[in-house]
C-alpha cells in the first residue's frame, strides 16, 4: 500500500485566508465568491498563494518608485513570495466600487463588481502561476501570457456562472453577433490609434 500512494499529491486545496482590512461596504457574498473562484482555478496553479487581502486602496512603496505612470487607481498586486512567508494577493475594492465617483459610475461598478473581481483574481493568479511555476517563459513574454490566461479563465467562469441565469439564456443566441461588433470595434480604435 505504501507503494502505491507514494509520491501522490493530495488533492485537497488548502484553504486561503480572505482578510477584509477595507472601510468600504462590499457586496454580499465576497469571500464565497472568491473562494468559488479558487476553487474554480486547477490546485497547482493556485499552490504557494496563502492569502488574499482586501483594502481600501493600493498602496505600495514600489508603485512611487516605478517608471511606469498608472492612470486612475491600481486593482490588484501580486505579492510573491519572500523567505518564508508565501505569496499573497492584494486587491482593492477602492478602485473596484469606485466610491467616489458620480452616481452613475458607482451603481455601475457595484453591479459589475464580482465580474471585475474574478477578472483581477484571475490576472493576479495568472501572475503568480508564470512567475513562479512555469520557468519556460521569458520575463518579456509574461505579460501576454498572463493576460491571454486571465481572458481564457474569465470567459470559461462567465460562461459557467451565467448557464443558469435567465440573462445568459437571453444573450446566449446573440453572443456571436456582439463578439464580431466587439472585434471590428477593437479594429477600429487601433486603426485610430495608429493615425
Amino acid at each position: 500500500m505504501a507503494i502505491k500512494t507514494a509520491g501522490l499529491k493530495t488533492d485537497k486545496p488548502t484553504e486561503i485566508k480572505i482578510e477584509t482590512e477595507t472601510e468600504f461596504e462590499l457586496p454580499k457574498g465576497t469571500e464565497e465568491h472568491i473562494r468559488k473562484v479558487f476553487a474554480y482555478l486547477p490546485l497547482e496553479q493556485t499552490r504557494g498563494i496563502t492569502k488574499v487581502r482586501l483594502v481600501d486602496f493600493i498602496n505600495d512603496p514600489r508603485l512611487k518608485t516605478s517608471d511606469v505612470k498608472m492612470q486612475g487607481d491600481l486593482p490588484g498586486l501580486y505579492h510573491p513570495r519572500v523567505q518564508n512567508k508565501g505569496a499573497w494577493l492584494e486587491v482593492s475594492a477602492g478602485a473596484l466600487l469606485k466610491p467616489f465617483s458620480k452616481f452613475m459610475e458607482k451603481w455601475m461598478a457595484k453591479t459589475s463588481f464580482k465580474a471585475n473581481l474574478a477578472g483581477v483574481l484571475f490576472s493576479l493568479v495568472g501572475q503568480h502561476y508564470f512567475m513562479t511555476l512555469r520557468h519556460s517563459v521569458k520575463k518579456q513574454n509574461i505579460e501576454p501570457q498572463v493576460r491571454k490566461y486571465a481572458e481564457k479563465n474569465l470567459r470559461e467562469w462567465s460562461e459557467i456562472q451565467s448557464e443558469n441565469s435567465w440573462r445568459g439564456r437571453i444573450f446566449k443566441p446573440v453572443r456571436p453577433y456582439m463578439e464580431r461588433w466587439a472585434k471590428w470595434l477593437n479594429k477600429k480604435a487601433a486603426a485610430a490609434k495608429k493615425k
